[in-house]
């Protein structure tokens, strides 16, 4: 089969495009035919070796796809060739990645495709939806009412979390730039916070009077004193971007708000977890709730190009590799 793939940690140009042998299931496994793979900042992350996990040399890069059952184990029930499914947690801790002509899935990380679902959206929104999701409520436990702010709204994982918190019945705060801020609205963002405008700190204040419970990060940012300044009581702020961010934590002010600060990384999420996400944007995308911001098409063996751009700051919106066209 023709797969993008390493055998050296690097830059992007160590990905290749080329034959590797068809991956074979185990019994709780499905094989799935790939039509599409995105393109995350965590495939970049493993790719380099900056995010150590188990990776098994020749390894085919990519996390998300969608695609179409070939076969499924005698342990893998619900699944029948022919389905249409998608997965986003390949590619790490010892699994091969998504971004290959046939991958192998298993069974309790395969969903099926909703029906109404478009393929390219579903693949394009599922690791942001999911890592919203898990954000504001595994992680944030964010309850209807309370105000959200969400910095980075307009993002793949903003975006997602400005529809996620409004659909639970939370007073969305969007953070992002002023461009952006007719779309935060339209994803239903009750209040919108140009990051550059001055004194964002004192915006925000105004935004959400009474505080703060749950502070979103999604831009890697991560100013903890000013995410401290606008928690309510009992806020907690979850930090999931900024690999290499070191911010100072003012830890009086946080204490005496009985504030928390949670690190969540999706790569460590539960089979559980990952469960309740993907049903959550399953529904989201049966009902075109969820899209992209923008899709980039580009054929599989670009994947080098795409980690290079998406490395540089090039990409606003989604890559979407076509393994099948």
């Amino acid at each position: 089969m023709l797969a993008a793939y390493i055998d050296r940690f690097g830059p992007p140009e160590v990905i290749r495009h080329g034959e590797l042998p068809d991956p074979v299931p185990g019994p709780t496994d499905v094989l799935v035919a790939v039509d599409a793979v995105a393109v995350n900042h965590v495939d970049t992350f493993v790719r380099s070796g900056a995010w150590r996990t188990p990776v098994p040399l020749p390894f085919v890069v990519g996390r998300d796809l969608v695609g179409t059952v070939v076969a499924a184990g005698p342990g893998a029930p619900g699944f029948a060739p022919g389905d249409r499914v998608w997965c986003n947690s390949l590619g790490h801790e010892g699994r091969q990645g998504a971004a290959a002509e046939r991958a192998v899935v298993p069974v309790d990380r395969l969903y099926h495709l909703p029906p109404g679902a478009d393929p390219l959206d579903t693949v394009a929104v599922a690791h942001g939806a999911a890592t919203a999701h898990l954000g504001l409520f595994t992680h944030g436990r964010l309850r209807a009412g309370e105000s959200v702010v969400v910095v980075g709204a307009a993002g793949n994982v903003g975006g997602a979390a400005v529809v996620l918190a409004a659909r639970a019945g939370a007073r969305v705060v969007a953070v992002a730039s002023a461009r952006d801020e007719e779309r935060c609205r339209s994803l239903g963002a009750a209040e919108f916070v140009d990051h550059r405008a001055p004194d964002p700190a004192a915006r925000i204040r105004a935004a959400c009077p009474s505080g703060a419970g749950v502070w979103l990060d999604t831009a890697g940012v991560n100013d903890l004193p000013l995410a401290v300044d606008a928690l309510a009581r009992r806020g907690r702020i979850v930090l999931l971007a900024g690999l290499r961010t070191r911010p100072a934590l003012p830890a009086g002010p946080l204490y005496l708000k009985e504030g928390s600060v949670h690190g969540f990384a999706i790569s460590h999420a539960t089979v559980p977890e990952l469960a309740e996400a993907a049903a959550a944007v399953g529904r989201l995308t049966a009902e075109r709730a969820l899209a992209p911001r923008a899709t980039e098409m580009l054929p599989l063996n670009a994947a080098a190009e795409a980690h290079r751009r998406l490395e540089n700051g090039e990409v606003h919106g989604k890559m979407i590799l076509l393994v099948r066209t």
